[in-house]
């Protein structure tokens, strides 16, 4: 029997079976991540998969969010990104694998010739529609800017990102995917009932949200009191899913992108 690879784009309930059922066999680590990231590939009747497998175990305890709770916050913002209908997060699932239960997430490919949203330039050639957020030099002490494209499609994952309260938003989370969708990866810091956003895209910060993300917040609302709320609940205690209901409701409310906060770091580090 041929085996033919998922594509991002599938039908997602394919997508989520593979994930949950699938055979995994894993190729790799990630070296650069701070907890146990491992790329596997998953096979189930005929079709496979890459995909990221973060097990539980390999979790590095963190002061502010209990221990062995990252893999589930994983499972949750694809759950919500799913509810707002734009499928920002690619899909994920908490299974067990080979070092015990974990996250366990498509991979995306970003294609060789796709065009970065999201890094350091050159402080003097800002391309056009792209806002600088902050000032750096290299070791020679040439001057750059991080900054951001001005694109709708960042600007609904700067929306998700206050919705999901994520603190930590850096530049190479950022993946363009097949045909130029992009999608958010890492979200295993977010849902804490304490605000945290740490974000490299403040482009937006205290503008007018645009009509689509008013529409989605609306939505989301009712879903939060329903199916979509019980299955946070699975991985969110109660005290994060009623914080995540009140920042969808003031994100409504104030109907503008939020503010960098003072009291906190408004970017993660490194910010890449």
């Amino acid at each position: 029997m041929t085996s033919s690879e998922l594509q991002p784009r599938q039908d997602g309930a394919e997508a989520l079976r593979l994930l949950a059922d699938g055979e995994l066999t894993l190729e790799g680590r990630l070296v650069d991540a701070s907890n146990a990231t491992l790329r596997g590939v998953l096979a189930l009747g005929g079709l496979t998969a890459h995909c990221v497998y973060k097990p539980v175990r390999g979790e590095r305890p963190l002061w502010d969010f209990p221990d062995g709770t990252l893999a589930g916050r994983e499972v949750a913002a694809y759950l919500v990104s799913h509810a707002t209908g734009w499928d920002l997060v690619p899909p994920t699932v908490l299974r067990d694998g080979p070092f015990g239960p974990g996250s366990c997430q498509l991979w995306i490919d970003e294609p060789s010739d796709a065009e970065p949203l999201v890094g350091f330039v050159p402080a003097e050639s800002v391309p056009p529609r792209w806002f600088p957020i902050a000032a750096a030099r290299d070791d020679d002490g040439t001057p750059y800017a991080l900054a951001h494209a001005d694109d709708p499609r960042l600007a609904r994952l700067a929306v998700l990102d206050a919705v999901i309260n994520n603190a930590d938003r850096k530049g190479g989370h950022v993946l363009v995917g097949p045909d130029d969708r992009i999608y958010g990866v890492d979200h295993g810091v977010t849902f804490h009932a304490e605000e945290k956003l740490r974000t490299v895209l403040w482009g937006w910060a205290g503008r007018h949200l645009p009509p689509d993300a008013v529409e989605m917040l609306d939505c989301l609302t009712g879903q939060l009191g329903g199916a979509l709320g019980e299955e946070l609940s699975e991985h969110l205690t109660i005290g994060e899913v009623t914080a995540l209901a009140a920042r969808v409701r003031r994100l409504r409310d104030t109907g503008r992108f939020p503010q960098p906060p003072e009291e906190w770091p408004a970017m993660p580090w490194p910010p890449m």
